[in-house]
């Protein structure tokens, strides 16, 4: 019908403009600032300690030796360029987050309007998140070339649009089309993940990646308040108590923020701690990249598709939780739609603190006896979640599952921030394309687990997520990442250089892990 191809036509366009296959030309152009000042340029190649800079001093310590990156995290502070990504990282991740599952509150309205079945709204929910695995692989190796900032400007206005759409579908077809494009603004873990890499020492990247990681993914717990339990409810009051025109006119709110605000952070930050890349490659500190070349050395690395499994089992599952939480507890404990969604928000309001707490205590483990105590943290925080996940999946009362989701939630989201706490370690020149296959993995696991519960009763899908994040576990015995412990054997080699990965040509000194 009309509506449904008015969905089609518009995603279809904005995903086609932003990653057609003359990507590499459209993003060049975009990329192509003029210089704002030329503080020095000595010459020397990216990564030294001098060379061109945008800026000559900054707000924060750095080390000179990685390449001017932070030693430090300053939350209070938004100065450019170092805590100005961090923020902007953390607030566009939170928006894209909060479009991507907008509509999840939403869901039981429109399933009775359109008279859909419960495999065809887990069916846009899968969608929803499964279409987000290709665009999470292609945006990888592009922030190696060209930084995450363009990236995550064009990203959060394309996704945006199909969700200023949402009041035109009609059907069951035009809901999982329209998720699928709005799957668009998951992309964006990528570049929040990589922004933070770039702007942040080794011995701080794990804190700084999973506060604004977790911070992002708070968007899916306010998503479930805001759209559910309080904008929902104001526009059927705007429209006499008419859900159905509420529910289709609701999410143009959301989308204006997202488009507003990729535009401001297009304009007003910067792609690394020395300035954007396209002035770092005109003053030659910094080399043409091959975004095929940095994806395949991110493929052909055996730990990072490690990585893609353990974190299909801590990100995949709150995926899939964004999804299910106020489905479960409507369907299961009879709850009004206000109410489930409000329960549901629980879940992804541990991520002011979970992630970056799992970050933290990975950092603080790394610290004391290196990568062993990373790989550590990683398995126990797993573990933890997997079992917690089979008891929540016997809780009988309403109490009783709200105290286990809580717990549970703890554990998925500090899992996740210990995942990429270990990520910029694995092959720090080609962080851009690991980090896109591993946050390809958590919407992997969401695809696996959704299918779940769209063929099983929730308990035993419920059972089939514990057991197999129990499994992924026990995936951290065969990480060894080049110069560094493993979990059970091994030792840090002092040599190894922040930046390459490789190992300085020196007589062998390790610490004893």
């Amino acid at each position: 019908n009309k509506g449904d191809s008015f969905v089609l036509a518009i995603p279809f366009y904005s995903f086609s403009t932003c990653f057609d296959p003359f990507i590499s030309r459209a993003l060049h152009s975009m990329s192509q600032e003029p210089l704002q000042d030329e503080p020095r340029d000595s010459g020397v190649g990216f990564g030294s300690p001098s060379g061109w800079k945008k800026y000559s001093e900054y707000d924060v310590e750095v080390d000179p030796d990685q390449d001017d990156k932070s030693m430090e995290i300053k939350l209070t502070s938004f100065a450019r360029p170092h805590m100005r990504a961090f923020h902007y990282s953390w607030t566009a991740f939170f928006i894209a987050f909060f479009i991507w599952f907008a509509i999840a509150p939403l869901l039981s309205e429109i399933r009775d309007d359109l008279r859909l079945t419960k495999e065809e709204v887990w069916t846009s929910s899968i969608v929803g998140v499964g279409g987000t695995i290709m665009i999470r692989f292609i945006l990888g190796p592009y922030c190696d070339k060209y930084g995450a900032r363009v990236l995550f400007a064009g990203t959060l206005c394309a996704a945006s649009i199909p969700t200023a759409c949402t009041g035109l579908i009609n059907s069951a077809t035009g809901l999982a089309i329209l998720r699928l494009f709005i799957g668009i603004a998951g992309g964006t873990f990528v570049m929040c993940q990589y922004w933070t890499s770039r702007m942040f020492t080794k011995e701080v990247v794990g804190t700084a990646n999973a506060l604004v990681g977790g911070w992002g993914n708070l968007g899916g717990g306010i998503t479930q308040l805001i759209m559910g339990s309080a904008l929902f409810p104001l526009f059927k009051l705007f429209f006499d108590d008419d859900s159905e025109k509420a529910w289709r006119t609701v999410c143009i709110v959301p989308a204006f923020v997202a488009f507003c605000w990729g535009i401001l952070l297009y304009y007003y930050s910067d792609d690394s701690p020395k300035g954007n890349y396209s002035e770092l490659k005109r003053h030659g500190n910094m080399p043409e990249i091959s975004a095929a070349a940095s994806f395949r050395a991110g493929s052909f690395n055996f730990n990072t598709w490690l990585l893609f499994v353990q974190y299909a089992c801590c990100f995949g599952v709150e995926l899939t939780m964004n999804n299910a939480a106020a489905l479960y507890f409507k369907d299961e404990f009879g709850q009004s739609t206000e109410a489930a969604a409000a329960i549901a928000s629980i879940f992804g309001w541990m991520n002011l603190f979970a992630r970056g707490m799992g970050g933290f205590i990975s950092d603080v483990a790394q610290d004391s006896v290196g990568m062993k105590g990373r790989l550590w943290t990683q398995t126990i925080f797993l573990a933890m979640e997997g079992a917690l996940v089979l008891i929540f999946a016997h809780s009988q009362t309403l109490g009783g599952a709200i105290v286990t989701m809580i717990f549970f939630s703890l554990f998925v989201q500090a899992a996740e921030g210990s995942s990429y706490a270990i990520v910029p370690y694995v092959d720090p020149p080609n962080t851009g394309s690991i980090s896109g296959i591993v946050g390809a993995g958590g919407n992997a696991g969401a695809v696996g687990f959704g299918l779940g519960f769209r063929q099983l009763d929730y308990k035993e899908a419920f059972m089939i997520m514990g057991f197999s994040i129990l499994g992924s576990s026990l995936l951290s015995i065969f990480i060894e990442i080049k110069g560094y412990s493993s979990l059970l054997w091994g030792k840090d080699h002092k040599g190894v250089n922040k930046e390459t990965g490789t190992i300085n040509p020196f007589p062998e000194q390790a610490v004893s892990a």
